[in-house]
């Protein structure tokens, strides 16, 4: 089905990504072409497609196919599909096993299995950040059933972590933001503030870390009350200094009964409920409209923690690039 993308959120995966620093993982091939949150409309409609008509706007997120028979694709978590998902961008497509290309283009043919429907009262622009940041917050929180009763940090204040406060607020859960931010200090709980931190110690039932790089798990273990669960759904990664993040002390987990967890992503089922309650809630990121022309310093800007909070590219910018100098995203040199 093909689309037309009006609106493509950049995400620190993208970044990742382009940089080529998931080698050992989950390496890149260039070209690469990012973009997983997706806004468009429907140009055309082919004769199979159902659910969706020529003019309607919808959106695209981290997976364009899956295998859809096993059994996690089958619960709707395609996200932990065993033949491994089709992500948007930088995977063998299940067809012609070409390297897909993602959101950061004018236009993109995607099944429609995994188009979602952006519901009216949701601003396009707003939306696009759902489709993976949102998305990312909402499906532990539905998996560890998080709501009213429970006390939950929020550890990383960026595009994942703005949307996860407003997520767990709305589903009545006591919201704590934590963050390595010194000006961030009147609104938050600061790491580097031993005292505030140690004060803080056993009072909350979850923490859901979306902090994109190494980390050391063990200051946040300590502020999980008896069976706390830590959530990781940033990455853990090397340090700068290419050493691996402190691994988690045993003691902090026995002592509390804790629970360190993970997760990725979201099912289509949870994007498309995501989306529906954000539009219920009047929820919606805070983006930054940026023109393609301008990737690279918002790259920059992202990776220093400048973005507040979300970078999200207006399509109708590629009218401004000039068909023989386009944009050049900055990559490794091979």
């Amino acid at each position: 089905m093909p689309i037309e993308v009006l609106h493509c959120g950049v995400c620190h995966s993208d970044l990742h990504q382009v940089r080529d620093e998931w080698h050992d993982t989950q390496p890149t091939e260039f070209p690469c072409l990012p973009g997983h949150e997706i806004v468009g409309r429907v140009a055309a409609v082919g004769e199979h497609v159902v659910k969706f008509r020529e003019g309607d706007l919808v959106g695209v997120g981290c997976m364009v196919d899956s295998c859809q028979h096993c059994e996690s694709c089958e619960a709707g978590l395609e996200q932990y599909c065993v033949e491994m998902p089709t992500m948007t961008y930088n995977a063998p497509d299940r067809v012609t096993e070409q390297i897909t290309f993602g959101g950061y283009s004018q236009s993109m043919v995607v099944r429609e299995e995994f188009v979602l429907t952006i519901p009216d009262g949701l601003d396009p622009e707003a939306a696009a950040p759902i489709l993976c940041a949102g998305v990312t917050m909402w499906s532990p929180m539905k998996h560890w059933k998080i709501g009213k009763g429970h006390k939950v940090g929020i550890a990383g204040i960026g595009g994942l972590g703005h949307m996860g406060v407003q997520i767990a607020k709305a589903l009545g859960a006591e919201v704590t933001a934590i963050t390595t931010s010194e000006e961030k200090r009147a609104d938050v709980l600061v790491v580097s503030d031993e005292a505030a931190m140690q004060a803080a110690e056993k009072s909350l039932t979850h923490i859901i870390a979306t902090i994109p790089f190494g980390y050391d798990t063990n200051a946040y273990l300590q502020l999980l009350a008896l069976d706390g669960i830590m959530i990781n759904c940033g990455a853990l990664e090397p340090l700068q200094d290419g050493e691996r993040a402190q691994a988690p002390d045993g003691f902090h987990l026995a002592m509390g009964r804790r629970t360190l967890a993970g997760s990725i992503i979201g099912g289509i089922e949870e994007t498309q409920e995501v989306l529906d309650f954000c539009a219920e809630h009047d929820i919606a990121p805070e983006v930054q409209t940026l023109a393609m022309a301008d990737i690279n310093d918002a790259f920059t800007k992202m990776n220093d923690g400048e973005a507040r909070y979300r970078y999200v590219i207006d399509m109708a910018s590629f009218a401004d690039v000039d068909a023989g100098a386009a944009t050049k995203l900055d990559t490794p040199a091979k």
